[in-house]
């Protein structure tokens, strides 16, 4: 006690961690001399970086699926041998850009052909191969790793290339079976999607791809509603679909199992909103991703699954009740175990009555090895018992196992299933993770649904409750767990509550708001000009950014401000600038917003050359002179104030770039300067011929020597999204998201100059 007085509490638990600290260190010290006298490295092929060898090794998991049949008789070996392997690296280029075909144009051309023709430590290295099966060439793995990268200054512009390019939203780090999903929902733009698991966003960017397939429409008429019941997570994801720069996408924050029916507008009625694709990437237990998650090497059991399976059909559910007539639904799992895979889908098929099929789509993805669904599987526990039907278990695991676990006991039914049309996809047969996915159609209303059409969603059962099986049509049961407005939300959360981030109100301007007073006379906007579109964070005080969300997005923000959590939508367009006012408009452009908001505008914009382009991205406050004799008379004509900067590409002349560029500019009293966050400046030199990376402390050799003014408010932006994930590298050993349970996502992290 009297230590206790004279020695703060602080202080005396810091001297304690720092002596755990210590002790630990010895040990691990100790660890390192036993293996060295062993021959063992305390790392694990580079996956480790420093960690103690994990064995990847689990005689439960190869007894298990040994039994299961699900791998070809004789491959078993080659099937374990891939699963020990490093997974590749795998990128995808952002479809809907219309400067993706420069991209890969760069890749091809400058980076792949270099490569060909590199040896490392007397090693050639194997360039990047396109996925066979991804339209386009635009998705490439690699399996060069962080070691052989760091050796060859060629390699390290390459990686740095890579790193810049994700951050600036035209390249995705991605697993390649995690691509699947969406290539198999048949996107088109007037479609209503939903993405119920949806953190960390790489499937949720694709989406959004698919969705402004066409540029040339600024608004589609769908919209991605992204949502994942972690909050933080929910940040990451507001991440990855900022990089997309899209107003039709909104990230909200809901149990998926019970995420909330929403209501839209319609010819001045309320209806229902049905979505017309659903992506339905549930949490699983993710032993298809032991090639990354070595950790599923020791902590895999039998178990997982069992205590997965009620949580998956739930949201599985949820899902399809939310499906329009006629929409998809494409579940999928990381997960290569029957209880979380055919066992879901037949369960789901068996309630549906005949309202769901599972569709055929061996023809989607010409290239892709996959083998059919299985139609019988067996359980079995963590001490080894096995059951192959229900009537099996004994009643005291009635709580842990559950009929929906088992095949269907009725060959018929099960042979009407069509269960061979879900697609397994395993490692070793082309170099990839484990992965299972199934394609839903709907054909009718869901039988629970048509019965009590007044009901719309019975709530999941709360934690520590037996698992219940699926809304089964009783009344009086699933008005108990609606809310009074007859539509179920999400069970409370202390946890999100205490933890959560509280989120600015999305508020709509007014047509006659006093804010597009100046606005549209200094930008002269088109009279066609959706102001009922913009919106802000704030119901008081200046309004410091305006954002724009599509028409049927702010339909379903109107409708639905009571039942659900919106984390993040729209686009930003305008910033305040308070030197703008004495030019005219107190309001700037954005770049975020530019592609959609330019179509719109009719004064103020330069159109610029490639010579042009490349003075203002790599020269602070160029003066007017320096721009060619075109551009500098079109700028000599405008005010000062915010502006537009326009590329556009001439056929004839191929060697520059055929797709157009439009920047953010500000016009000063004697210079000009583009207003263009880093790694997007980066970028378009890039797509201009000029190479710009890093040195080895960070810097880049095309430098701007101010470069803080025209980022500041963009920083502060990203700052969300940096606060909520670390992607100080483009993990080229490790490659893309860990699947549903554990998704993961990235950003680099550069020198701030």
């Amino acid at each position: 006690m009297r230590v206790c007085r004279l020695f703060p509490v602080a202080i005396f638990r810091r001297f304690v961690s720092r002596v755990v600290c210590v002790s630990n260190m010895g040990k691990r010290s100790r660890q390192r001399q036993k293996n060295q006298n062993t021959g063992r490295d305390d790392r694990d092929n580079g996956w480790g970086a420093g960690y103690a060898d994990i064995v990847k090794e689990n005689k439960l998991f190869e007894h298990y699926y040994k039994e299961q049949g699900l791998v070809p008789d004789g491959e078993f070996e080659e099937f374990m041998e891939a699963m020990r392997e490093p997974l590749p690296a795998t990128i995808r280029i952002t479809g809907y850009k219309s400067h993706a075909k420069e991209i890969l144009h760069c890749l091809k051309e400058k980076y792949f052909k270099d490569i060909q023709e590199l040896e490392v430590d007397g090693q050639k290295i194997e360039a990047p191969q396109p996925l066979s099966w991804y339209p386009d060439e635009q998705a490439w793995h690699t399996n060069m790793s962080r070691k052989i990268i760091r050796k060859s200054p060629l390699l390290e512009k390459f990686h740095q290339f890579l790193v810049s390019e994700t951050e600036s939203g035209n390249i995705s780090r991605q697993e390649a079976v995690s691509m699947i999903p969406p290539l198999l929902m048949k996107i088109e733009s007037h479609h209503k999607i939903l993405d119920m698991c949806a953190a960390p966003g790489s499937k949720t960017a694709q989406l959004i791809e698919m969705l402004h397939a066409d540029m040339d429409v600024p608004f589609p008429e769908g919209f991605v509603i992204a949502n994942d019941v972690d909050n933080k997570r929910c940040y990451l994801l507001v991440h990855q679909a900022k990089r997309l720069n899209s107003p039709c996408i909104m990230v909200v924050n809901h149990d998926a199992s019970c995420i909330p029916t929403l209501q839209i507008e319609s010819d001045g009625r309320k209806n229902v909103l049905f979505y017309d694709r659903i992506l339905c990437d549930v949490p699983c237990s993710g032993d298809g991703t032991m090639r990354k998650n070595i950790d599923v090497w020791k902590k895999w059991t039998t178990s997982n699954s069992l205590h997965l399976h009620g949580l998956q059909l739930r949201i599985a559910v949820r899902g399809v009740e939310q499906l329009a007539v006629g929409g998809r639904m494409v579940y999928s799992t990381c997960s290569l175990n029957p209880v979380e895979d055919e066992a879901v889908i037949a369960a789901l098929l068996e309630k549906s009555e005949g309202a769901l099929e599972l569709a055929d789509s061996s023809a989607d993805l010409p290239g892709l090895k996959w083998m059919p669904g299985v139609t019988s599987w067996k359980l079995m526990t963590k001490e080894g018992q096995w059951y192959s039907d229900w009537s099996e278990v004994p009643s005291s695991r009635h709580t842990q196992i559950r009929p929906t676990m088992f095949p269907p006991t009725d060959k018929d039914k099960l042979a009407g299933m069509h269960l061979e049309r879900c697609m397994r996809i395993l490692p070793h047969h082309q170099n990839t993770g484990g992965f299972f996915v199934a394609v839903l159609v709907k054909k009718a209303p869901m039988p629970w649904n048509k019965r009590y059409p007044k009901v719309l969603h019975l709530c999941s059962p709360q934690e520590g409750e037996a698992e219940k099986e699926a809304p089964t049509g009783d009344p009086s049961a699933q008005e108990a767990g609606a809310n009074q407005d007859g539509v179920c939300g999400p069970p409370p959360s202390k946890k999100m509550k205490l933890f959560g981030y509280k989120e600015n109100p999305f508020v709509f301007l007014t047509e006659d708001d006093p804010v597009f007073t100046t606005i549209q006379s200094f930008y002269d906007l088109s009279p066609d000009f959706p102001k009922l579109n913009v919106l802000t964070r704030t119901h008081e005080g200046k309004k410091r950014h305006l954002y724009m969300v599509s028409k049927e997005l702010r339909n379903v923000l109107l409708n639905n401000t009571e039942r659900m959590k919106v984390i993040n939508t729209g686009v930003k367009v305008w910033s305040r600038n308070s030197d703008g006012e004495e030019f005219g408009c107190a309001f700037r452009l954005a770049q975020e917003g530019i592609y959609t908001l330019q179509p719109y505008i009719h004064s103020r914009i330069i159109t610029v050359s490639v010579e042009d382009i490349k003075v203002l991205l790599t020269q602070e406050n160029p003066y007017l002179s320096k721009l060619e004799e075109d551009a500098h008379a079109q700028a000599k004509k405008i005010g000062m104030g915010s502006i537009v900067l326009k590329y556009i590409p001439n056929p004839n002349n191929p060697a520059e770039p055929q797709c157009p560029i439009q920047l953010c500019g500000w016009r000063g009293k004697t210079s000009i300067r583009a207003f263009v966050p880093r790694n997007e400046r980066f970028h378009y030199l890039r797509m201009l011929g000029v190479e710009v990376f890093r040195d080895k402390q960070g810097v880049g050799q095309k430098r701007r020597d101010g470069d803080k003014e025209g980022e500041g408010e963009e920083a502060k932006e990203e700052e969300e999204g940096a606060a909520a994930e670390n992607e100080a590298e483009l993990d080229l050993e490790n490659g893309g998201e860990n699947g549903s349970e554990s998704k993961t996502a990235s950003s680099n992290q550069e020198t701030s100059r």
